[in-house]
């Protein structure tokens, strides 16, 4: 009985190996390969690649080839004055991929501290480029907190600050 079972196993194995020997061929362009028409020196290969179009080039990824441009956050005005305005608080999140940056809570008193998000809407130095969120925190002596939004003249300061610092950056940047 057993035998019977381990034979049909066997037998369905089989056909389906030899369905699949006939069928996966098929997937396959086999494209014989011709040294007249590939370099067999290494250099030479990679060149020919990146001509093209198949590799990678140093000098067209920073001279604005073909692909993304990607503008580090060395070379953005905004990001480097956002991060010199709030250079004397603590930073908890700094993402420049994600645009935004999260200071820590941070106050002179025990009983009230600030925190400050920055989010990047864009790359241009404008104020509407930037969302600035302030808290503050005040608790009690029984340590109870109390976490509001402010809508002050703190948060409109740090964005007037920004837009002047990433404007005086941009123009010592364009002056490069």
């Amino acid at each position: 009985m057993q035998k019977k079972y381990l034979f049909k196993s066997l037998n369905k194995f089989f056909y389906f190996l030899l369905i699949s020997l006939f069928l996966l061929p098929g997937c396959v362009k086999f494209k014989p390969v011709s040294t007249k028409d590939t370099p067999t020196n290494s250099a030479e290969r990679a060149k020919k690649n990146v001509e093209e179009g198949r590799g990678i080039s140093i000098g067209n990824v920073f001279a604005g080839g073909r692909g993304t441009n990607y503008e580090f956050s060395t070379s953005n005005p905004m990001w480097r004055a956002s991060l010199e305005a709030l250079d004397f608080m603590p930073l908890s999140v700094v993402d420049y991929s994600g645009g935004i940056i999260i200071t820590d809570w941070y106050g002179e008193g025990q009983n009230e501290s600030l925190k400050i998000t920055i989010r990047f809407l864009s790359n241009e130095v404008r104020s509407d480029s930037l969302k600035i969120v302030v808290h503050q925190k005040k608790c009690q002596k029984n340590s109870s907190c109390e976490i509001n939004v402010l809508n002050s003249e703190i948060r409109d300061q740090l964005i007037t600050s920004i837009v002047k610092k990433a404007a005086v950056l941009e123009i010592e940047n364009k002056k490069k």
